[in-house]
C-alpha cells in the first residue's frame, strides 16, 4: 500500500485536492480493525432426536456419565475417588463448553455398537473418567493412574481430540454416518500438503545448480533422517540442537559451493509440492463450511463432498471441530477372528470382554513368537519381550513406552529391577506410589505431572506445562518452573538435595516421557491379540491371512508361521473356499483354506457367482461345476487364474483343465442361456457340446504337462507367494547357518549395519550409470519375505556371472534404510555357496545402546563349524502329480538324539547384567527339556569362540526347543547336527 506522501505525489498534480482528502483516508484506514482469527468454537449441535426432554448438553452429559459409572464401577460408584474425579472432570468440561463434544463422540460410539463396528481410542483421551463412563474409552483411568489434564487442560485452551481407530474396512461407514447425521455441507475432509523436506530440498537445488549427484548425495546425507522427527537444515547447523551436524557446519563455513547450495535449499524447505487428503481428519461444523473455510472439489477416493483448502492447524485456530477416523487393520483381524471363534466354539468376543491379563497370553509374549501380535512383532520388540518375560499388563505398557530412542537406555535397568536383580531406589519415599509401577524409573508424562502436583503443590493442568517446556526446550520457561518447583517442594519439607535430584530427573526424562494413556490403549490391543493367538491359533491365523492377503511379503511370513505352528494351509478350492480364509475340519485337526479373494484377477463378482452355484453341495466334477456356475460371469481370465493356482485340482490336473477352458465356458454359456430362456432343465444335456459319454473332459486335449518350475511361477505371480512349496525351503537350514538375518528382519536393523542374507533371485534389473558403468538391482526372496540388493559397478564387475534368475545367492553388505518401508542392501560380496564364511566386522553388541537395531538379530556373522552344510541341490524341473491338498510342508519330526552337541552361541554385549540374564534364560529353557543329548555354549571373544560345557546337564532336542532358543539368541545362534 502507498504511504500518505506517495498518495500526495500521485494525485496532487492531477487535481486540486484539499489537504483533508489525504488525511481523512488515513483516519479511515486507522479506524479499520480486521481480525481473521475466530476466538469462538463452531461445534455442531446434537440432533434434537438424541436429546431427552428437559435436558441441555450439560445435564444430559451428567445423566449419561452417572449411568455409565454404575455400569463400570458397580458398588464402588459412590466412593469418594470416583465421585470426586467425576465432578472434577464435568466441571472443567462444562466451564470450557465442551459438553456437546463428548456427546458427539458418544453418538459415534453408539452407532458403532449398533452396527458391530469395533473401535479403539488412541492418545490421551483414555485419561478421562467421563469418556470411560460413556463407553468411548475402555481403559480405567483410576486403576492406571491416568490424568485428565493431559487430555483437557483448562490452562491450555484448545479443542479436545479423541483419535478413533476403526477396522480399516469400516472406517468409511463411520464417515458416511457423520455426513448423514450433520449434513454433507457441514462435513469435509482436510487437505494435506506434501512439503519439501531438508534432504529433498538439497537434492532438488543440487540438480538445478548442476552439482554432481555424488556430491549432492554426500551433503544431503549429513542431514539426519530420524523417523517421526522432522529435521530442518537450520537445526543441523545449530550446535545446541540434538540434530547438529559438525561436518555439515564445517563445510558450510569453508566451501562456497556448499554454502550456496545450503542457503538456496533453506529458502525452499517447507514449500508445498503437492496437495493430498489427510489420512484421517474430518471437519464437522455447526453451519455450512463455506461460512468458515475455502473448499475445493475432491479427487480420487474421497468420501466427503468437498475438501478444505486450509490445513488442520488453521481449521483448529478458527474453532472448527476435527474428528480423526483412523483405519487400523488389527481391529479388522480381531473382529474377523471373533467371528470365526463364534462360528466354531459358540463364544462371542468383543473388545470389552477379551482379557488383557491372561497367563497364556503373557507366556506367548515372553516366548518371542509374536508374528501378528500388535505393536511387538518386529525383531527388536520380540527380543525385548524375551528378555523382559512380562507377566502383567503394566509390563506391556512400559515396554511400548520404553522401546524408543532415549528411554531405551533404561531397559536393562528396568528388566533387572523387575526380576529383583537390582535394587529399586527413590530420592524420597513419597515417590514410591508414583514410580512403583516402573521400578523407580521415570517413564510416563503422567508421572511427571503427579510429581509436580503431589511434591511441589502444582495444579495438574499447570504441571503439564513443565513437560511441554522441557520437551520443547524453552529455557526461560524451564527456569521459571524450576524456581516454582523448588519453592513448592521446600514448602512441603523436602531438602534442597532431594529437590535438585528430582528436578534433574524431570529435566532429563520429560523430553522422552511417553503418554501413558496412549501406551495403555495400545498395550490393551497387544494383550488382546496375544490372547486370541494363544487360545485360538487357527482362527487368529485365518483372520490375519484374510486381512493381509494382498501383502505378499506379509503372506510369506504368515505361511511360514503356520508351518511352524503345525497348521495346514490348503490351496484355494472352488469346492471349499470363500472369498476370505476359512477353517476346515480335517482328520488331523482344523486347517485353513486359502481364500479365492487372494488370487489375482479374481474379483468379488466371480467369487460370488461360484459360491452361489455351489450353495451347500460341493461340485462332483468339472461337468457339474460348468453346469451349476455361469462361467460367463466368472470370465475366462478369472477361471484360468483359479486353475493355475490349483483351485480346480479336485477335477483334474492343471494343464488339462487349462486346455479345456474354452470348452467349459462354451458349455456353461449354452446351458445358462437356454435355462434363462426357459428352454431346458439345468440337467438336460441333450443337443449341446457334451459328448455321449457325458463329460467335457473327453476327448482329452493334447496338452503338454507343465514343468514344476512353471507351476510355482504361476502361484507366485497370481498369489504373491509359493503355495505348493517354496523353491528355497529345502535349503533354509543351510541358509540360517550362513546368514545374520532373514529378508523380513531387515526393517529392524539400522542404516549402515553390516549383514549377510541369502535368497532366490526373482528379478534382475540392469542399468548403466552416467559414467557408462553397468550395475544392477537384484530382487531376492526367502520363505519369509523379499528385498532389493543394489549391486554397484565395482561389485557387479566381480560377481555379474553369479546373477542368474532362480539361483540362490548369499549377499554380504550394508543396510540402506533411507526407504524405511522397504530397506535395501548395498552389496559388497556375492556368493552361490551355502558354506560358512568368516564373521562380518562386528559392532558393539550392547543390546540397548542403539535405537531401532537394539533388539535385532545379533550381527555375529557365520559361526565356525567343523563341516559346512552341503551345497543346494538343483530344483526339479518337472512336476509330480498334483497333490490334492496341502500347501505348507508338514512339521519336522523331532529327532531323539544328536550326533554332536547342540551349539548355542551367545554374543556378549557391553552390559554384563543383561548378558547374565540372557544366559540364565537360555539355561532355564534347556532345563525344561531333559534328555540324552549334549549341548555346548560358545562365547565369541577376540575372533575365537570360547566353549562352555555342562556335562551334568543333558537335553532332549526338539524343534520346539530349537525355536525357543532361536527367539532368544537369533536364528544364527543355534546349530544342531542329527
Amino acid at each position: 500500500l502507498k504511504s500518505e506522501e506517495e498518495m500526495r505525489r500521485v494525485f496532487q498534480p492531477l487535481a486540486d485536492m484539499p489537504d483533508s482528502a489525504f488525511t481523512n483516508t488515513l483516519k479511515i484506514a486507522e479506524m479499520c480493525n480486521v481480525d481473521l482469527e475466530d476466538k469462538s468454537y463452531h461445534l455442531p449441535d446434537l440432533p434434537v432426536e438424541l436429546m431427552p426432554p428437559g435436558h441441555n448438553y450439560r445435564t444430559f452429559l451428567r445423566k449419561l456419565t452417572d449411568e455409565g459409572l454404575v455400569e463400570r464401577y458397580g458398588e464402588r460408584v459412590a466412593s469418594p475417588e470416583v465421585q470426586e474425579r467425576k465432578e472434577h472432570e464435568l466441571s472443567i468440561i462444562s466451564k470450557m463448553n465442551f459438553d456437546v463434544y463428548f456427546l458427539i463422540v458418544w453418538d459415534l460410539c453408539e452407532y458403532a455398537i449398533r452396527n458391530n463396528i469395533w473401535w479403539n481410542v488412541r492418545g490421551s483421551g483414555a485419561g478421562s473418567i467421563v469418556a470411560y463412563a460413556l463407553g468411548i474409552t475402555k481403559i480405567d483411568p483410576l486403576k492406571h493412574h491416568l490424568i485428565f489434564e493431559r487430555f483437557l487442560n483448562p490452562g491450555r485452551v484448545s479443542m479436545p481430540d479423541f483419535d478413533l481407530d476403526y477396522p480399516d474396512d469400516q472406517r468409511e461407514e463411520m464417515i458416511r454416518y457423520t455426513i448423514r447425521r450433520y449434513g454433507e455441507d457441514h462435513v469435509a475432509q482436510i487437505v494435506s500438503f506434501g512439503r519439501m523436506k531438508a534432504r529433498a530440498a538439497i537434492r532438488d537445488v543440487g540438480r538445478a545448480q548442476d552439482v554432481s549427484l555424488d556430491e549432492v548425495d554426500r551433503i544431503a546425507k549429513l542431514v539426519p533422517a530420524i523417523s517421526g522427527k522432522p529435521v530442518t537444515i537450520d537445526k543441523t547447523l545449530d550446535s545446541e540442537s540434538e540434530f547438529y551436524s559438525a561436518e555439515l557446519k564445517k563445510r558450510y563455513k569453508t566451501e562456497d559451493h556448499v554454502k550456496k547450495l545450503i542457503d538456496s535449499a533453506r529458502s525452499l524447505e517447507g514449500v508445498a509440492r503437492h496437495s493430498s487428503v489427510h489420512a484421517a481428519a474430518v471437519i464437522v461444523a455447526d453451519k455450512p463450511l463455506v461460512n468458515y473455510v475455502p473448499l475445493m472439489r475432491p479427487q480420487g477416493s474421497v468420501i466427503t463432498k468437498s475438501i478444505t483448502q486450509f490445513e488442520f492447524p488453521i481449521c483448529d485456530s478458527i474453532g472448527l471441530l476435527k474428528i480423526d477416523f483412523l483405519g487400523l487393520s488389527t481391529l479388522t483381524v480381531m473382529r474377523r477372528a471373533a467371528e470365526l471363534i463364534k462360528l466354531r466354539h459358540g463364544i462371542e468376543y468383543t473388545l470389552d470382554n477379551i482379557p488383557v491379563e491372561d497367563p497364556k497370553a503373557f507366556e506367548l509374549l515372553a516366548s518371542g513368537n509374536l508374528t501378528g501380535i500388535f505393536q511387538v512383532e518386529g525383531a527388536g520388540m520380540r527380543r525385548l519381550m524375551s528378555e523382559m518375560q512380562p507377566h502383567k499388563f503394566d509390563h506391556i505398557v512400559a515396554a511400548i513406552s520404553l522401546y524408543r530412542p532415549g528411554p531405551m537406555e533404561n531397559i536393562p535397568s528396568y528388566i533387572r529391577r523387575m526380576h529383583g536383580k537390582e535394587e529399586v531406589q527413590y530420592h524420597t519415599p513419597d515417590l514410591k506410589p508414583i514410580l512403583e509401577d516402573t521400578y523407580g524409573i521415570l517413564v510416563y508424562q503422567e508421572q511427571i505431572i503427579r510429581i509436580a502436583a503431589e511434591l511441589a503443590g502444582y495444579e495438574p493442568g499447570e504441571a503439564d506445562m513443565i513437560r511441554k517446556a522441557v520437551a520443547k526446550k524453552k529455557t526461560a520457561l524451564m527456569e521459571k518452573h524450576k524456581i516454582q518447583f523448588t519453592a513448592g517442594a521446600l514448602e512441603k519439607g523436602y531438602s534442597q538435595k532431594v529437590i535438585d535430584a528430582i528436578w534433574g530427573d524431570i529435566e532429563y526424562f520429560a523430553r522422552y516421557g511417553f503418554n501413558k494413556a496412549h501406551a495403555a490403549d495400545y498395550a490393551a490391543i497387544t494383550c488382546q491379540t496375544a490372547f486370541l493367538k494363544a487360545h485360538y491359533q487357527v482362527e487368529y491365523m485365518a483372520a490375519l491371512m484374510t486381512v493381509e492377503q494382498h501383502k505378499t511379503d506379509k503372506m510369506g511370513m504368515l505361511m511360514e508361521e503356520c508351518r511352524m505352528m503345525g497348521i495346514e494351509v490348503f490351496p484355494p478350492s472352488v469346492n471349499h473356499s470363500d472369498a476370505g480364509f476359512i477353517i476346515e475340519e480335517t482328520e488331523t485337526g482344523p486347517a485353513i483354506h486359502f481364500g479365492m479373494g487372494a488370487v489375482k484377477n479374481v474379483g468379488e463378482g466371480p467369487i460370488e457367482t461360484i459360491i452361489a452355484g455351489r450353495e451347500e453341495q460341493p461340485f462332483r466334477d468339472i461337468d457339474d461345476f460348468s453346469q451349476r456356475v455361469d462361467l460367463r460371469k466368472v470370465g475366462k481370465r478369472a477361471l484360468e487364474s483359479l486353475i493355475k493356482v490349483g483351485a480346480l485340482q479336485d477335477f483334474g490336473k492343471r494343464y488339462i483343465l487349462l486346455a479345456l477352458t474354452e470348452r467349459m465356458i462354451r458349455l456353461s454359456g449354452q446351458i445358462h442361456r437356454a435355462a434363462a430362456e426357459g428352454q431346458m432343465s439345468m440337467f438336460d444335456m441333450g443337443g449341446f457340446d457334451t459328448p455321449s459319454v457325458g463329460s467335457i473332459m473327453y476327448p482329452l486335449p493334447d496338452a503338454p504337462e507343465i514343468p514344476r518350475k512353471e507351476l510355482l511361477g504361476w502361484e507366485k505371480e497370481l498369489m504373491g507367494i509359493y503355495l505348493s512349496s517354496h523353491p528355497i525351503q529345502p535349503h533354509m537350514e543351510a541358509i540360517k547357518q550362513v546368514t545374520t538375518c532373514l529378508c523380513g528382519d531387515l526393517s529392524e536393523l539400522r542404516d549402515g549395519r553390516q549383514v549377510r542374507v541369502a535368497g532366490l533371485i526373482t528379478k534382475i534389473r540392469q542399468m548403466t550409470t552416467k559414467k557408462g558403468d553397468p550395475m544392477a538391482f537384484v530382487e531376492i526372496e526367502d520363505v519369509q519375505s523379499s528385498l532389493e540388493v543394489v549391486v554397484f559397478p565395482r561389485t557387479y564387475k566381480d560377481y555379474q556371472h553369479l546373477l542368474v534368475p532362480d539361483s540362490i545367492i548369499v549377499v554380504a553388505g550394508k543396510v540402506d534404510g533411507k526407504d524405511e518401508d522397504r530397506p535395501k542392501i548395498l552389496a559388497d560380496t556375492i556368493s552361490t555357496e551355502l558354506t560358512v564364511h568368516q564373521p562380518l566386522a562386528s559392532e558393539p553388541a550392547d543390546a540397548f545402546a542403539e535405537s531401532r537395531a537394539a533388539y535385532a538379530t545379533p550381527d555375529n556373522g557365520g559361526l565356525m563349524q567343523s563341516a559346512p552344510p552341503p551345497p543346494p541341490s538343483p530344483l526339479p524341473e518337472t512336476a509330480p502329480p498334483d497333490a490334492p491338498h496341502w500347501v505348507t510342508p508338514p512339521t519336522q519330526k523331532e529327532p531323539p538324539t544328536l550326533s554332536k552337541p547342540l551349539e548355542i552361541t551367545l554374543l556378549p554385549g557391553d552390559n554384563l547384567a543383561a548378558d547374565k540374564l540372557k544366559l540364565q534364560n537360555v539355561l532355564n529353557i534347556l532345563r525344561q527339556h531333559p534328555g540324552n543329548s549334549r549341548f555346548v555354549l560358545y562365547i565369541p571373544r577376540n575372533g575365537q569362540r570360547i566353549p562352555i560345557e555342562f556335562p551334568q546337564l543333558q537335553i532332549s532336542y526338539t524343534v520346539h526347543l530349537h525355536k525357543e532358543l532361536e527367539a532368544l539368541v537369533g536364528a544364527t545362534g543355534v546349530r544342531a547336527q542329527e
